[in-house]
């Protein structure tokens, strides 16, 4: 079966099942989802987990392990959840096989929580993904866009307990921009400082300006994710705010540097998830990463990387340059607005 995200946490009131898909690219409503997950059969006895990590070319992948676990048997050990996060959502052959045999076989002292990035048509029509939704529950989370996210929010202040009306929801969701963390953090301080759970459109916009800064690491996060408005409105928030430029570049460099390395790793055959895990990127922020790599080629991001460069002779005055102009260039480019293309890159080398 599939089960919507938001309808979770009543299904496992209600029951708990052999096995749960987990899929999707939105961070804080899968690990939500897989928090519930753990705890609902923690409550039923399952107090062990064993985690499965799989990533790079599913053709390689061991399964055996997975197999030994999923078959053993004891009179005396503990239930346990068997945990299996597949980087690529792909399993593979070998892997479509084992879980497939898993599933002839299941073990009920096992619960099988399979962790997945979003999947592709192929992936979801699969046999090996019809035999996990007929025997458990496929929980798909899908982002929460722009016109959803007022209710998103309003739902999320009701299970805390606060009622707020329609205009102070409304600025919080301008103030997060789609950043759901941001809002669940916006949300915990006005449990906090809302005592009467009340919070009109003053009170939120007051709550708001105190954390109204614009924040560097959200900053490079909205560049990575390819939302250009949003990156450069903060870039200039940032500008504006008195944020030296030193340190902003240097931000920008690195992620630039970390892409540059993991897809030159990929055009040889890497996996991205492979290539970016190895270039020292945490498994959170995978997904950011792995939509830049859609974007940018190659070929565009040491042309990107030149242009930082550029930036950075500018900053030190040994070339004459517009330096936050240029920098609004580069990081419009990087979110993966047409700006700045490989046949440009004569104007920003030109001292």
């Amino acid at each position: 079966m599939k089960i919507k995200a938001e309808q979770l946490q009543a299904h496992l009131q209600k029951q708990l099942l052999p096995i749960y898909v987990v899929s999707g690219d939105e961070s804080l409503l899968a690990q939500e989802s897989i928090d519930a997950i753990r705890a609902a059969a923690k409550g039923h006895g399952f107090t062990e987990r064993e985690l499965f990590y799989f990533e790079g070319n599913n053709q390689h992948y061991d399964w055996n392990p997975v197999i030994n676990e999923a078959n053993s048997l004891s009179l005396f050990a503990d239930k346990k959840i068997l945990e299996i996060r597949i980087a690529s959502g792909k399993p593979g052959d070998k892997g479509s096989k084992a879980l497939t045999e898993i599933c002839a076989n299941l073990n009920p002292d096992n619960l099988l929580l399979i962790v997945l990035p979003k999947l592709e048509k192929s992936a979801q029509n699969s046999k090996w993904m019809k035999t996990l939704e007929s025997l458990g529950a496929h929980i798909q989370v899908w982002p929460v866009t722009g016109t959803q996210l007022p209710r998103w929010i309003q739902q999320r202040l009701q299970s805390a307990g606060i009622d707020a009306n329609s205009e102070a929801v409304q600025i919080l969701a301008e103030r997060v921009e789609g950043n759901l963390l941001a809002a669940v953090q916006e949300i915990e301080k006005l449990k906090l400082l809302a005592t009467d759970g009340v919070v009109d459109a003053n009170r939120m916009s007051s709550v708001v300006a105190d954390s109204a800064r614009y924040n560097l690491f959200e900053f490079i996060d909205r560049m990575l994710m390819g939302d250009a408005q949003s990156a450069a409105r903060s870039l200039r928030g940032l500008q504006n705010e008195g944020t030296e430029s030193v340190p902003l570049l240097w931000a920008i460099t690195r992620e630039l540097r970390i892409l540059v390395v993991a897809s030159e790793k990929v055009a040889q055959g890497a996996h991205a998830d492979a290539a970016l895990k190895s270039s020292g990127v945490w498994d959170k922020r995978i997904p950011l990463f792995r939509n830049a790599l859609r974007r940018l080629s190659p070929a565009h991001l040491r042309m990107l990387l030149y242009q930082a460069g550029a930036i950075d002779r500018g900053i030190k005055g040994q070339r004459q340059a517009e330096v936050w102009d240029e920098m609004a260039t580069l990081v419009l480019s990087l979110a993966g607005s047409p700006a700045l293309q490989p046949g440009s890159i004569k104007i920003l080398l030109d001292d």
